[in-house]
């Protein structure tokens, strides 16, 4: 065992005058809280001048490790990076160098692998910001084995790190796809085999009802009652489209509390009525499965009920990424800090829609795009899990790699 300050040597950083914008026209990557977010450090956002690296900064070593010692971020995440190309940075992060016989990329593994246990000692400035105390985290003890050692377990988590990594692309690529999908199918730009019929308009308010939702807050919810309750919050917070309301954990209310609201079927879609931010104006969720007790629409939601035979299960999922249908929304959201949708603006609305059966197809396609990448995205979490169980294990010395026996 030894100390994070017995192994390294710190630097400060700094900021050059903002007043002199001659500064910051140059080539050399600053970096600050915003930008010292990835395991290996090499460009930013801003760049500077060595006019002013010398007047109000300092050059970061290669090898060395940026560590977040200041900021808002440091309340929920330990932010360190190893420097791989030639950065400056700022007086709120610091410069390791590690010493003799410590392997320079060991150190941020071992830093980022304590995460936890770092965030501890984190305490609060007075306009909020996390600060780590240098002294604090310099007498923090870690586990050193011999530089063999460092470097075999550098090698098993960057072995882990690339599996990450692959993952991550491959998830941004298929997403990529997928809204490519949508931005085409969804309009008919391209059609589907076996599809050739028009495209007809539809004004929604000539095929729908509204279901009566009740108001309720998070106090009167609770996790025993019978009957689930889709809160407009856990609307905006859905990453999936569809809401499979007989399997999901969901927060609940008392049948005195729901009394006469109405209970959603399979198809319903429900609107979150509000939103502070354009992005979720028109963010909703298709009802895709219920339970037995029922769920019902709550605060700040539009439960709306469309004629199926006009549009599809499935299909209306998407109704929030056709064009015309957002445009429309968004046109007309009233308010300055919330912007609202209401009935009778959805109920205004003509979109051009195709035959049901069409509809189906095109739902299946997204759908199974969602699905791939859902299972992308399972693998990328148990990735990180088992990363995170590698840190645990071989950073603290209660796991040892095996011992590599001599090639004969």
């Amino acid at each position: 065992m030894s100390t994070i300050g017995d192994i390294t040597t710190w630097y400060s950083g700094g900021t050059p005058s903002r007043a002199r914008s001659d500064y910051w026209s140059g080539d050399i990557p600053w970096i600050s809280a915003f930008t010292l977010k990835d395991a290996e450090i090499n460009t930013s956002d801003q760049f500077l001048t060595p006019e002013a690296v010398a007047a109000g900064s300092r050059m970061a070593p290669l090898g060395s490790t940026l560590l977040l010692v200041r900021g808002s971020a440091l309340h929920n995440v330990i932010r360190a990076g190893m420097v791989t190309s030639p950065v400056a940075f700022n007086q709120d992060v610091k410069a390791l160098v590690p010493k003799r016989g410590v392997v320079p990329k060991y150190l941020t593994h071992v830093i980022r692998g304590n995460e936890h246990e770092l965030l501890k000692l984190v305490t609060s400035s007075g306009n909020t910001a996390g600060v780590l105390d240098t002294n604090v985290v310099q007498a923090f003890e870690i586990y050193l084995p011999n530089e063999h050692d460092q470097r075999r377990l550098v090698e098993a988590f960057d072995d882990v790190d690339k599996l990450i990594a692959t993952l991550e692309r491959l998830i941004t690529k298929k997403q990529a796809i997928k809204q490519g999908l949508m931005q085409q199918l969804l309009t008919g730009k391209i059609r589907l085999p076996g599809f050739a019929g028009q495209w007809n308009d539809v004004v929604l308010g000539d095929h729908v009802s509204y279901i009566k939702t009740v108001a309720l807050s998070r106090a009167q919810l609770d996790n025993v009652s019978s009957i689930r309750y889709l809160h407009y919050g856990d609307i905006h917070t859905r990453n999936s489209v569809r809401l499979n309301a007989a399997t999901e954990d969901m927060p609940r209310a008392s049948h005195l509390l729901v009394g006469s609201a109405g209970i959603l079927r399979v198809g319903d879609l429900v609107f979150a009525d509000a939103s502070e931010d354009p992005a979720g104006v028109g963010k909703s969720v298709e009802i895709a499965s219920v339970p037995e007790d029922g769920v019902v629409p709550g605060l700040h939601t539009i439960a709306a009920r469309f004629n199926k035979s006009v549009l599809a299960d499935g299909f209306k999922a998407y109704l929030q990424y056709i064009p015309t249908f957002r445009e429309s929304l968004l046109r007309l959201a009233a308010g300055t800090k919330v912007l609202a949708t209401t009935r009778s603006y959805i109920s205004s609305i003509s979109i051009s829609l195709p035959h049901v059966d069409e509809q189906r197809a095109i739902a299946q396609v997204i759908m199974d795009a969602d699905e791939e990448i859902d299972r992308l995205q399972i693998r990328l979490s148990k990735a990180k899990a088992i990363k995170q169980g590698m840190m645990q294990e071989l950073l603290t010395g209660r796991t040892r790699l095996p011992v590599m026996e001599p090639a004969s």
